[in-house]
């Protein structure tokens, strides 16, 4: 008997075959609610009962009715591919769908003035993680995911884990961070400590880590450099512990920096990575090292940044600045 897409049981299905296949928390998530909007659009009949047109429908809908942009269609569609071919190994053929304009947008980038402006606004744990994002030219998620064992500060480094695209990566830790890192880190020990003595003191593990390592979950190393000040309470044990530091916190402390230093760019705070990257070209440093940097899969990626260059390895200037 199949399951109707109005129970829980398709829905969890699904989402534990991501799971198995390591996708991300937030993926499975966004893969999840995509796969609702489908069955709403499609009045909850079962996806066994539709096929390619059905898809291309839903699809074609978000281009043309909803007008969302291609990443956010490509999205939905490997969402919709997933349920097909993996849970439900049902084959598609998508050949009319009406594809989403790519349009091609260069980065919003600060001047090094402008950075030293907007941080200078910020206090606590996000200065410290916006720190991260343009020091070391690491995504937010990648910075509130960072764990204490992940932190070299002898070799000024730091590794970037489970990355985008599931890659690790090695990135710099600037060294000007290191003084308020420390401090941080001693708070955060503290935090950590009362939480033992409480009985607490657990965090999440990756994979079946926590299996394998019964006791890691409690140990220093494995412990969120931004915990959360409240602890989380699992519904079914009970237990207790602490997850890493809410996106919302840091997007929210940037955008009352920005305004605050009276920048009128829509910036967020990815545009503390672009600014990385940017300011390293202008540096005079190559590409491929940045490559590496910023995790990116093929170079083609990073090179968007040499067209936001006013000077660099490029030498571009102005016609009108020449004597």
């Amino acid at each position: 008997m199949t399951d109707s897409p109005r129970s829980p049981g398709l829905i969890e299905r699904y989402q534990e075959e991501l799971q198995v296949r390591h996708y991300a928390r937030r993926t499975v998530s966004t893969y999840t609610q995509w796969i609702r909007r489908f069955l709403r659009f499609h009045r909850l009949r079962h996806p066994r009962k539709m096929g390619s047109d059905e898809v291309n429908a839903f699809l074609s809908h978000l281009a043309t009715n909803e007008q969302v942009s291609a990443s956010t269609q490509n999205q939905a569609l490997a969402a919709v591919l997933f349920l097909y071919r993996e849970l439900l190994g049902q084959p598609l053929v998508l050949d009319s769908v009406v594809r989403a304009r790519t349009r091609h947008r260069l980065p919003v980038v600060l001047s090094t003035a402008e950075v030293r402006a907007v941080r200078e606004q910020l206090q606590g744990p996000s200065a410290l993680v916006v720190g991260f994002l343009y020091g070391s030219g690491l995504r937010l998620m990648e910075a509130l995911r960072l764990r204490v064992k992940d932190l070299d500060t002898q070799r000024r480094e730091l590794s970037v884990r489970d990355g985008k695209g599931g890659k690790d990566r090695l990135t710099l830790l600037p060294k000007s961070l290191i003084p308020d890192l420390e401090r941080h880190l001693t708070d955060v020990r503290q935090l950590h400590q009362r939480d033992l003595e409480a009985g607490w003191g657990r965090v999440l593990m990756p994979y079946a880590l926590g299996r394998k390592y019964p006791n890691a979950e409690r140990e220093w190393g494995w412990q969120w450099v931004f915990p959360q000040q409240k602890r989380w309470t699992d519904k079914s044990s009970g237990e207790q512990g602490r997850h890493h530091l809410d996106p919302s916190v840091v997007q929210k402390a940037v955008k009352r920096a920005m305004a605050s230093a009276g920048i009128t760019k829509a910036a967020s705070c990815h545009t503390f990575r672009h600014s990385f990257a940017t300011h390293l070209l202008e540096q005079g440093q190559d590409i491929r090292t940045i490559q590496e940097l910023l995790g990116h899969k093929d170079v083609s990626t990073t090179m968007i940044y040499t067209h936001v260059l006013n000077s660099g390895p490029l030498g571009v200037r102005s016609p009108a600045d020449l004597d």
